[in-house]
């Protein structure tokens, strides 16, 4: 085990380089690494919106926009198809998914149904059902009644291709605005996900990602005053439309449309050069061209309309024929709007509505704070855990501490070559990782003690703690790396961002234990050639402990009961303080521009805004302030109104740092996600227990896991803590930390059960547990080192979660030890054993055979 060829060697010392030098790039500025040669690596890792600030925002379609542009077509057509066939009919009128229509004369009933039947042929769906579709059905049960209805499949295959479509008029609206590296992707069935780092101005973002943009221009309809329109009925063909303007104007507006926006293959902001007000320039194609000139030529002296999604922008008279196929767009417009305008034009119009959803924006200054947060909290957590492992171990310590900062920076060269995104969970994960990745190491240095007090000498003892530790090592990751992959799936943003960091931490822990280190102690054992292994400056558990942890099972059975039943008792009546991931709401964290924050003030002034719950409280310094706002009633737009009333109440006196924003929609949807993770994270950690083991391990182990998961929800309702997304990650790590304990014990279980066969169960369980306390100490501690440099450091943010992430540990460091190793007693695991299984055999000692 210890002996390494020259080319294996070399290769070891080849892949720590490689990520050494991928990892560098992320020590330097961007400026500094242009003006290096360009065969120097110079990819960086890429900073998260909550890192480097910017909006994550999620835009659902609407699918009741699209079936009713799909029934005003179908109705059209039916008129032209029925009237070019001679066909006479009546009610032609639709509601919901159904369109119908009456054919008056019954012997033509065959005849229409022939001249329609284009309307049911399928149509070629192609890559988004994978062959043909019928997208509307006929139902002539009724006689002389024909209904036509969108089918499901119809729904499903129009959502498709306008959403496709939608992705590219975002992705056109967003690079418009001239923003860096945006993500425009398709989340689900009928969702766009639109992240865009470093934007300032996000309102504007939504405000163009918000509108249809749908343009047309109409005749204006001078048959009638619009005031008598309003107070009968508007005439047959036309419809009565709103201007812009406050307040709005009332027009009646003919139904036909002369040319629309897809005939537009230009629009410029421009200023108009009679009165210098800003104005929108535009540019027909030929087709749209020919079109308006037509129309402008026919009804010179008369009013028409230019219409933005049913609204009136102006409705200037045509003085003279435009023949030119270019024109100008008038209205009250600023120079911004002019600009909007045009961007919307330019980027086409969307097939459906896109409502947001979902919200989540940092601003720039916090994003740099929480580098900083994590920056100190890094460095304060590795000179713990540096300092620690060497107090620990010594010299053999310091070989740990050198593949310790080559795990760091396998992970950070790791994230730059992937292009993974670093979220400031993911800085977390990195630290916590530092606190996790000298486990292995624990592992393999308490083995090689101990096959040393067994008598084998240095160099034995060393390979064959190496090599006994190898199993553990990997059963304890892979428990970790079923949670942190079962987190990727189903996380999201910042979450996700953890759970890459977290699972490349478990990758790299395994090579940098078992390969790395070994690498550097088979060369200080060449080297050195050492009669004794190094001695450490301080023990902190003596060896040889007997310490009879069986024999209080029943107190701490009965403790961890007591426990678990009053959280359960607090959760279903206090409550958990779920955070506006679960419940719906927004969450606004703003900076007093000058002096402490007024909380009072804040609190009475978005009272009197009407917009129901409001929780004002002080976060982290005196001039933060963190303010909830409860979920509204009138859907998912209403979330939008309140941020906007809110922004416009506050931003004289205050910097919005963060914005969060998540709907109804969306909550629910998290909820049910987060419970889904859990179950799927026990069951697939149950599963691979099952099979590494047996039955009772694997049971065990996930009722200690659930007790440790129970304790944890408990925390957070005695605590108040908010839950959240992160608090979800949280405990799903606590679930691949409680696990990794646990499964240490097991292992060393299992082995003591091939080696001891008539040692009773309880003294069998004593002895595993005593020969791997140091291990299951120092891990601890190393790890909760970590977490309170978090904690202590890292920054309100991510407290919550650092928080129970410390608990959690604790609780599943004392789970595998007085829950998971007694539930093997109480699971028969020697079901020969009889009832005087308590006394010891032969004096005391185990009898090996």
């Amino acid at each position: 085990m210890l002996y390494f060829s020259r080319f294996k060697m070399i290769l070891i010392w080849l892949a720590v380089a490689a990520t050494v030098i991928l990892a560098a790039p992320n020590l330097f500025p961007a400026s500094t690494l242009a003006q290096l040669p360009s065969w120097v690596p110079k990819r960086q890792m890429t900073l998260g919106l909550d890192l480097q600030g910017g909006s994550h925002i999620l835009l659902e379609m609407n699918q009741n926009d699209l079936i009713k542009d799909r029934l005003e077509t179908t109705r059209d057509e039916i008129r032209t198809l029925l009237r070019d066939a001679k066909i006479g009919y009546t009610g032609l009128a639709g509601s919901g998914k159904t369109l119908q229509v009456r054919i008056t004369d019954p012997a033509q009933l065959d005849a229409a149904k022939k001249a329609l039947k284009t309307l049911t042929d399928p149509v070629a769906a192609g890559l988004f059902t994978g062959g043909s579709i019928q997208e509307m059905a006929l139902d002539d049960s009724e006689p002389g009644l024909l209904k036509f209805t969108v089918t499901d499949a119809g729904i499903k295959y129009r959502t498709s291709t306008a959403l496709a479509q939608s992705i590219e008029v975002v992705e056109r609206r967003v690079n418009e605005l001239g923003t860096t590296e945006p993500i425009v992707q398709r989340q689900g069935e009928d969702r766009i996900l639109v992240q865009v780092p470093g934007l300032q101005d996000p309102q504007r973002l939504k405000e163009i990602l918000g509108q249809t943009a749908k343009l047309t221009f109409q005749m204006v309809d001078q048959s009638m005053p619009v005031q008598d329109a309003l107070k009968a009925r508007p005439p047959a063909g036309s419809s009565v439309l709103y201007s812009q303007d406050d307040p709005p104007v009332p027009y009646l507006i003919e139904n036909r449309v002369i040319v629309s926006g897809e005939n537009l293959v230009d629009a410029q902001a421009t200023y108009n050069s009679q009165n210098n007000e800003p104005v929108v320039s535009f540019r027909f194609d030929s087709k749209g061209a020919a079109r308006f000139g037509q129309a402008t030529a026919q009804n010179v002296g008369k009013l028409f309309a230019i219409i933005l999604d049913n609204q009136v922008i102006s409705a200037p008279q045509i003085r003279e024929p435009i023949l030119g196929g270019t024109g100008q767009i008038s209205g009250n417009f600023t120079a911004q709007s002019a600009n909007d305008l045009a961007v919307l034009l330019r980027a086409g119009a969307l097939p459906a509505t896109l409502t947001v959803i979902e919200e989540r924006t940092v601003g720039p200054g916090l994003g740099q704070d929480s580098i900083h947060a994590g920056k100190v909290a890094g460095i304060i957590g590795s000179i713990l855990v540096v300092a620690f492992m060497f107090v620990a171990y010594g010299f053999l310590g310091f070989l740990a501490n050198i593949a310790l900062a080559v795990h760091v920076a396998m992970i950070v060269g790791l994230l730059s070559l992937l292009g993974a995104t670093l979220t400031l969970p993911g800085i977390a994960g990195i630290v916590l990782t530092i606190g996790m990745a000298v486990d292995s190491n624990v592992l393999i240095y308490e083995r090689i003690r101990e096959e040393r007090r067994a008598g084998r000498s240095v160099i034995q003892a060393i390979d064959t703690g190496f090599s006994k530790a190898l199993a553990t090592i990997v059963d304890s990751n892979v428990t970790s790396l079923i949670a942190t992959v079962v987190l990727f799936y189903l996380g999201t943003g910042p979450v996700k961002g953890f759970a890459i960091t977290y699972a490349i931490g478990i990758l790299t822990t395994v090579f940098t234990a078992f390969t790395f280190t070994r690498l550097l102690v088979s060369i200080w054992l060449r080297r050195a050639r050492p009669k004794e292994l190094p001695r450490a400056p301080v023990t902190f558990v003596p060896p040889g402990t007997k310490i009879p942890f069986m024999g209080i099972r029943r107190w701490t059975f009965a403790l961890s009961s007591t426990l678990s039943i009053l959280s359960v008792v607090l959760f279903m009546s206090v409550g958990i303080n779920y955070g506006i991931d679960f419940k719906g709401g927004s969450l606004i964290e703003v900076q007093s521009k000058s002096g402490d924050a007024n909380i009072g003030d804040i609190r009475s002034r978005l009272t009197e805004l009407n917009i129901g719950e409001v929780q004002v409280q002080q976060f982290g310094a005196p001039n933060d302030v963190l303010i909830r706002v409860g979920t509204q009633d009138a859907g998912e737009n209403a979330e939008q109104t309140v941020i906007d009333k809110v922004r416009g109440e506050l931003q004289d006196q205050y910097n919005f740092r963060r914005v969060e924003v998540v709907g109804p929609t969306v909550s629910g949807e998290l909820a049910k996600q987060g419970t889904i993770a859990m179950i799927v994270a026990l069951a697939g950690i149950l599963i691979y227990v099952w099979f590494r083991f047996e039955w009772q391990f694997a049971v065990g182990a996930i009722v200690a896991t659930v007790h440790d998961v129970v304790m944890t929800l408990g925390f957070f309702v005695i605590t108040g803590l908010e839950f959240n997304q992160s608090s979800l990650a949280a405990i799903l790590t606590i679930i691949g930390y409680s696990l990794n304990d646990t499964i240490v014990v097991y292992d060393r279980v299992r082995e003591d059960l091939r080696k001891y066969k008539r040692m009773p169960l309880p003294q069998l369980l004593n002895n595993a547990i005593n020969e791997t306390l140091s291990r299951t100490t120092l891990t601890s501690v190393t790890t909760s080192l970590a977490l309170l440099a978090l904690v202590l450091f890292g920054g309100e943010v991510i407290r919550s979660f650092t928080l129970a992430m410390l608990f959690g540990v604790v609780f599943g460091t004392y789970s595998s030890i007085f829950i998971a190793a007694p539930l093997l007693i109480l699971f028969k695991l020697r079901p020969q054993a009889s009832a005087d299984e308590e006394k010891p055999v032969s004096g005391g000692k185990a009898v090996a055979t």
